[in-house]
């Protein structure tokens, strides 16, 4: 008897209305993106590993999916590392090649590797799928479509402000109803770190601050425990957990909070120009929201960071991004500054469904 047909979990197939519904969601996010002056690129689905891993943090190293060697190469083997029961080194030497985790890393490769080619700032939107080894829930995939805008070769804010735009005009064009831009800076949370004495934990402070909406107070407060925060640390931390007012009342309890931090100041005032800028210009329909706790787990983000919500919706973020200072510096190209933004368009496939707002095709 022939056995049933079926494919990886975490991934999908699409029918024809699918793909029309999805191009439709891209045709949309592209014409946006053109607007502001963002030209195409492509990159390849799979990079070496050397080029993706140890960009992402233990966790996001955690869930690239690496690809076998196959023929010869098997035999180069570090059967050595084995031996050791170093598993992190025999696992490098078995692959040396891995599925893109997302499109950021590869684009500061490609900055890099084309830089003579290139103009600068430089501005690419990219379109492609990513693929990630995470448990497959809803709204949650190992294999989606990621939609990228990046500037790179300018520190000037008035690209933040341009991305909070590009948000929120696509996604009114889309026809969501009611969704919030959530801002932060990561030199404010370097600054918590900073005025706690604990500026060595800096990763470990922002990965547990980054699940609050997923595991609570509480387990924040055990994570930060389990990677040897102090008690001290934490209880000046705790205050931010709760953190609410308008925007002007929560950024003058940060200017106190951190006036003892000049990194953490510098992210005050970053925050200040965007939100003073934006208001200047005004939003369509979104809602643009400071939120001390947003952290955005990558590391190589160093100044703003965003995440997007479809409010009425059971779902995580459908779009983030956020500035990063040097991330073409690991690939031996410093002082280039870039920020960028991502559409998820899976999960804005998934509101525009609940909500029932796909056009009649």
């Amino acid at each position: 008897m022939a056995q049933k047909p079926s494919i990886p979990k975490g991934t999908r197939d699409f029918l024809p209305f699918q793909v029309n519904r999805r191009n439709y969601i891209y045709d949309t996010i592209k014409s946006v993106f053109k607007k502001y002056g963002f030209a195409p690129i492509e990159t390849p689905s799979f990079e070496l590993s050397s080029t993706l891993l140890g960009k992402y943090g233990e966790e996001g190293d955690r869930l690239i999916f690496r690809i076998l060697n196959s023929g010869d190469k098997v035999k180069k083997a570090d059967l050595e590392a084995l031996a050791e029961h170093n598993l992190p080194r025999f696992a490098n030497s078995l692959s040396e090649k891995a599925l893109r985790y997302d499109l950021t890393v590869p684009f500061a490769r490609f900055v890099v590797q084309h830089q003579n080619d290139l103009t600068f700032p430089f501005k690419r939107y990219q379109i492609q799928p990513v693929w990630r080894a995470d448990r497959p829930q809803k709204g949650r995939y190992q294999e989606f479509y990621q939609c990228d805008a990046d500037v790179v070769g300018s520190d000037s804010l008035m690209f933040e402000v341009d991305f909070i735009q590009i948000f929120d005009e696509v996604l009114s064009a889309l026809k969501i109803p009611d969704f919030t831009i959530q801002i932060n800076n990561r030199k404010i949370l370097s600054g918590i770190a900073e005025i706690t004495g604990e500026q060595d934990k800096i990763i470990d402070i922002t990965v547990a601050i980054d699940k609050l909406d997923k595991i609570g107070e509480e387990g924040v407060i055990k994570e930060l425990q389990s990677k040897q925060v102090s008690s001290a640390a934490i209880e000046q931390i705790r205050p931010l957990f709760s953190l609410t007012g308008n925007t002007d009342k929560m950024l003058s309890f940060m200017r106190e909070f951190l006036s003892d931090s000049a990194i953490g100041m510098k992210g005050i005032e970053e925050l200040e120009y965007v939100f003073e800028k934006t208001a200047l210009l005004g939003l369509k329909k979104a809602k643009l929201d400071f939120d001390v706790t947003l952290a955005r787990g990558l590391n190589y983000y160093t100044g703003a960071i965003f995440e997007v919500k479809a409010n009425g919706v059971k779902m995580g973020s459908i779009c983030g991004g956020g500035r990063y200072d040097d991330l073409t510096g690991l690939f031996g190209m410093k002082n280039l500054s870039g920020v960028g933004i991502s559409f998820g368009a899976d999960r804005i496939y998934d509101v525009l469904t609940e909500l029932d707002l796909f056009p009649k095709m």
